[in-house]
Parts: C-alpha cells; sequence; structure tokens
C-alpha cells in the first residue's frame, strides 16, 4: 500500500480501536491477488440499508460550490474532448464525492463520499455516511445514490478505493480485527454485495489504488515503492499461474513529480493517471506505453473511463489554499 494511503488509513485504524475500548458501536464508512476476470455483467441494483441520507449529514452552513463560482475550473487541453461539466444528476452535494469509478458501458457510478473534508479521516468513520456509494444512469441523468455497506451490523470499517470488474467488488478498508489498511473483495449476488473477504496481495508490493485491465492479466497500481523515478509511481504487475507477479515500474509514464490512480481504458490501449493537479494519458504502441501528455488540469484526479472513451473525475474547488467539497466531473469524449 501506498504509504500516503497508508497513512491515512492507519488513522482510521487507530480510531476504530479507540472507538471499541470505549464501547462503541456506531456503523461507519492491503497479498494474495483476487481473479475478477471472466465474471458476469455489471449489477443493476445494490444492498438498500437504512442510513441518515447524505443531504442531512451535510455541515451546517455547507457552500455547494459550481463552476460560476470555482475560483480554478477544470480545463480541457486536447481536442478530443468536450469541456469537462458537473455529473448530471443527484451525485454531487455541497460534501465531498471523491473517487469515481465507471463501469464499461457507462450506465453505473461507485464513488467515495464523505459529507465535510474539514473532519479528519479517524472521526469520518464515526458518522455512518463516508462510504462507497452507487448511482445509476436513468435518462440521462445519474439518480439518488446509495451506500455499499461491506461490513456486519455493530462492526466498525472505513472503506474505499473502489475498483468493479463484473461481479466482483476489490476496496481498501481499515476495519475492526485488523492493523492498518488491508484490501479486500466483495461478490455481487442477488441484488447485494456480500461475502467481503481479506484478499491483501504480497505486501513488499505496497499495492496502493489500483485497476486491473478486462482481461485480468495485468493490474496496474500506484506506489512509493522502491526503485521507482521518486515518490509515487505506477507500477505493473503480470499474472502468471493464478499469482500477481514481481511488479515493474511503469518507467515511461514515471517522473519525479509523483504518479498515481491510474485507470486503463476498456480496450487497454490508453493508461491514464494523476500528476501534479492533473489528469494525463499515455497511448500503447507496438506494446509500449508512451510519453503521457494532459488531458486536463487543474485540480482534476483519480479518472475513470468508460467504453464510450468518456472521462470521468473527482475535482476538489479550493477558495485560497481551504479545499471547500469536492465533486464527480465527466468529459464526454466528441
Amino acid at each position: 500500500m501506498n504509504k500516503r494511503i497508508l497513512a491515512s488509513f492507519a488513522a482510521v485504524s487507530i480510531a476504530v480501536g479507540s472507538v471499541l475500548a470505549c464501547g462503541g458501536a456506531t456503523q461507519l464508512t492491503p497479498t494474495q491477488g483476487p481473479s475478477p476476470s471472466s465474471l458476469p455483467g455489471t449489477p443493476t441494483s445494490t444492498l438498500a440499508v437504512v442510513h441518515p441520507d447524505r443531504e442531512d449529514s451535510l455541515p451546517a452552513g455547507a457552500v455547494k460550490m459550481s463552476p460560476e463560482t470555482d475560483e480554478h475550473p477544470p480545463q480541457v487541453l486536447s481536442g478530443e474532448y468536450e469541456q469537462p461539466v458537473p455529473l448530471p444528476g443527484l451525485v454531487n452535494t455541497a460534501g465531498a464525492e471523491d473517487s469515481p469509478f465507471i463501469t464499461p458501458d457507462g450506465m453505473t457510478l461507485y464513488f467515495f463520499f464523505t459529507p465535510d473534508v474539514s473532519v479528519p479521516v479517524e472521526k469520518q468513520i464515526l458518522d455512518g455516511v463516508t462510504g462507497i456509494y452507487v448511482s445509476k444512469k436513468v435518462d440521462g441523468g445519474w439518480s439518488k445514490p446509495e451506500q455499499i455497506v461491506l461490513q456486519d451490523s455493530g462492526k466498525l470499517a472505513g472503506d474505499g478505493c473502489e475498483f468493479v470488474q463484473g461481479d466482483v467488488m476489490l476496496f481498501c478498508s481499515a476495519r475492526e480485527g485488523y492493523t492498518g489498511m488491508h484490501w479486500f473483495t466483495a461478490e455481487y449476488v442477488n441484488g447485494e454485495w456480500r461475502n467481503w473477504e481479506n484478499t491483501d496481495f504480497e505486501p513488499g508490493y505496497e499495492v496502493g489504488e489500483l485497476h486491473i485491465t478486462a482481461d485480468g492479466t495485468e493490474l496496474y497500481f500506484g506506489s512509493e515503492r522502491p526503485g521507482g523515478a521518486g515518490g509515487l509511481d505506477i507500477w505493473v504487475s503480470t499474472k502468471f499461474d493464478g499469482e500477481w507477479q514481481e511488479p515493474v515500474n511503469v518507467a515511461a509514464v514515471n517522473t519525479p513529480d509523483g504518479e498515481g490512480w491510474p485507470a486503463i481504458s476498456p480496450d487497454g490501449d490508453e493508461l491514464w493517471s494523476y500528476r501534479n493537479f492533473g489528469i494525463w494519458r499515455s497511448r500503447k504502441a507496438n506494446g509500449e506505453w508512451q510519453e503521457p501528455e494532459l488531458i486536463i488540469s487543474p485540480l482534476a484526479g483519480e479518472p475513470s473511463l468508460d467504453a464510450a472513451g468518456n472521462l470521468y473525475f473527482v475535482h476538489h474547488f479550493f477558495q485560497g489554499d481551504v479545499m471547500i467539497e469536492a465533486d464527480i466531473y465527466v468529459a464526454y469524449r466528441k
């Protein structure tokens, strides 16, 4: 797990232990790899659990930002895309919608939500609403999201980093019974996400936020493991005989500035990543990744693409040096 993510989730792990020591039982919001290839299609519904409403959980005085009030709006720097816009529908609030993951058919969006960006991560797990959500595309807009609960009732967990392929979800979690952050999988069965279990990767790989290719053979992830260009780099591990092999640095896309949050296009020909507050794309030529180009900047990150090439990402709103909130944006392919 890369050190930046680990530091945040270590705080969550400490908080879990502290709450348990105090007798708390509030419901909240990584190695041997999973094998999510060759699975059925995208789930069409999720487990419905009664939790506090996202809107009701927003702090008093929360400010809903918009493109008109944005001091640093994201701009497309490529003629292939329309200018980015906030996701239409009911996903975005005055809280923080983050870490989008779009399914290849473009009909299901998973994301992370927390109502107040000023609240420390170790306290977010106690609010009952922070965690992973799902929304469906309906008549061109996005439906009211539902929270996905991936923990037994009455037990604490801080879940995020979601990646979905077929009927399998990978997610990272700091939870009761574990020290630090770990990777888990869950299965979509009869309209519910269930059967979550620990599926950590080899600890020495230090796997951060990840993306597995559509054929299930390559695992791309961000990590500060030794041997890279410096800081956070993109790495790739290949599956052989059912096991993820020693990761290789994707040198073509890495710089001393730090790269992370990789996403592979559904056709496998594009590698998208985050660097210097922007989203970059590398194309594959003759089986090799090429030098990346900046596509969207500033304050754009965590890219995710559907099969039509539409680009979903998170945009953080700042006023001066203070982050106000975060929304999911989309740049449609022309």
